[in-house]
């Protein structure tokens, strides 16, 4: 057995046989809950160009980018972050590379074994996490690496071969998430992932395989099939695209399929926002960072703005004391960092520790309007929650603006130069 020990009653998450948050003396309502962060390129690698992730001010090495996720740990745990999201075939750089340019499906194209040094990462990380409290949400398919795998035998091994590791660990601290967003189409070459009855299958199988441990299997945006939440010891739900509200009205439809099991969203684009509705709905909720933690090399750490608010915001639901910021210290125009380029391109946003306040953000590039954002979250060029167009850098680039302006009248300006 390890130290954390994960079990589940009714609605509720335990460790070691208490309430998770249980140790501190918050809200009681939250107690249960299992807030998580999308770290999903913990052990990720590219054997097809490791070279091209040499950027960001680093060399890409796929030991060192786990050896800094576990040394960022600590610090996400004293906010109250209790469980991260790994992905065994990671997951997609958003805005910089073509999964299907990548090779980082470690099961081989007959899904008969796992990489000996993917194994060894993953371990690292869960006996990291079971140290210090949390626990890992195994993630085992991504579709772009998924099609790596020639058939369908292929896929089911390479489940049966990720449970049997998993197995063997005999870890205590995981959660299985047998593909991410099963149900998109990009698994349409994939109909034994696709249809939620063979999932129901797969979902079994894995839990067989496992011994026994928590499986289910994360469905995309506001997308939920009923055969998938029965067959699921924890319904993995995802909130990407969708408004406050919308998230709002599909976690009580999930809710009506499944009155007694805990749902944790483990991904929803960076709309700390939600964090609102997961304590109402007494759900887990998860935050991704679709930059800094799944642009390799990743830079898991804290990081100002978006992981800041979003570190904060967990805290104070759980009752965590911290000094509250002063107004102009809520905001952060992000983006712009020296070494937040690629390729001549910089993604431009405004992080909010309470986003819900803010009405409108404008853009101003040397003085000059570029772009109005409405919605959360503040991108510039926003497409959806989890995706914007880029910025082409120009020479003449000298100062960014966001006036931001709250729905009380309230205009603040936060500005950077380049």
């Amino acid at each position: 057995m390890g130290l954390t020990n994960l079990s589940i009653e009714g609605r509720d998450f335990y460790i070691n046989g208490k309430p998770v948050y249980d140790e501190l003396e918050g809200n009681s309502s939250s107690k249960g809950l299992l807030m998580n962060a999308r770290f999903i390129q913990g052990i990720f690698d590219d054997k097809s160009d490791r070279e091209r992730y040499n950027r960001f001010n680093k060399l890409f090495d796929a030991d060192a980018n786990t050896d800094d996720f576990i040394a960022a740990l600590p610090e996400w745990y004293e906010y109250g972050l209790r469980a991260v999201t790994v992905g065994i075939q990671g997951g997609m750089p958003v805005f910089t590379i073509d999964p299907k340019t990548i090779d980082n499906n470690p099961f081989g194209p007959d899904g008969m074994r796992l990489d000996e040094a993917y194994a060894k990462r993953l371990d690292k990380i869960i006996q990291a996490a079971d140290s210090l409290g949390m626990v890992v949400i195994v993630n085992i398919l991504y579709w772009a690496q998924a099609l790596r795998l020639k058939n369908d035998d292929a896929v089911v091994s390479a489940l049966k071969c990720a449970a049997s590791f998993l197995k063997k660990g005999n870890y205590t601290n995981i959660i299985i998430d047998v593909a991410n967003e099963y149900n998109i189409d990009m698994w349409k070459d994939l109909n034994i992932i696709k249809d939620p009855k063979s999932m129901k299958m797969l979902i079994d199988l894995v839990r067989q395989e496992s011994g026994g441990m928590l499986v289910g299997s994360s469905g995309g945006g506001g997308l939920a099939d009923k055969e998938v939440v029965d067959a699921s010891d924890v319904v993995l739900v995802h909130g990407n695209g969708l408004t406050r509200g919308e998230y709002y009205d599909f976690i009580l439809r999930v809710q009506k399929m499944a009155p007694n099991k805990p749902i944790l969203c483990n991904e929803d684009s960076p709309c700390i926002s939600r964090l609102e509705i997961a304590h109402l709905t007494h759900t887990s909720w998860g935050h991704y960072d679709n930059f800094t933690k799944q642009e390799p090399p990743c830079d898991w750490r804290i990081t100002k703005g978006q992981d800041f608010f979003f570190a904060r915001r967990i805290a104070t639901i759980m009752g965590i004391e911290l000094p509250k910021l002063p107004l102009e210290e809520q905001f952060y125009l992000q983006g712009l960092e020296s070494n937040m380029t690629w390729q001549g391109k910089r993604w431009i946003r405004l992080a909010a520790e309470y986003p819900e306040d803010i009405n409108y953000v404008n853009f101003y590039r040397n003085g000059e309007f570029i772009y109005r954002s409405y919605d959360e979250p503040y991108f510039l060029y926003r497409e959806t929650t989890w995706i914007q167009q880029p910025w082409t850098i120009k020479n003449d680039d000298k100062k960014w603006t966001a006036e931001v302006v709250l729905v009380d009248g309230t205009t603040v300006i936060k500005s950077v130069k380049v």
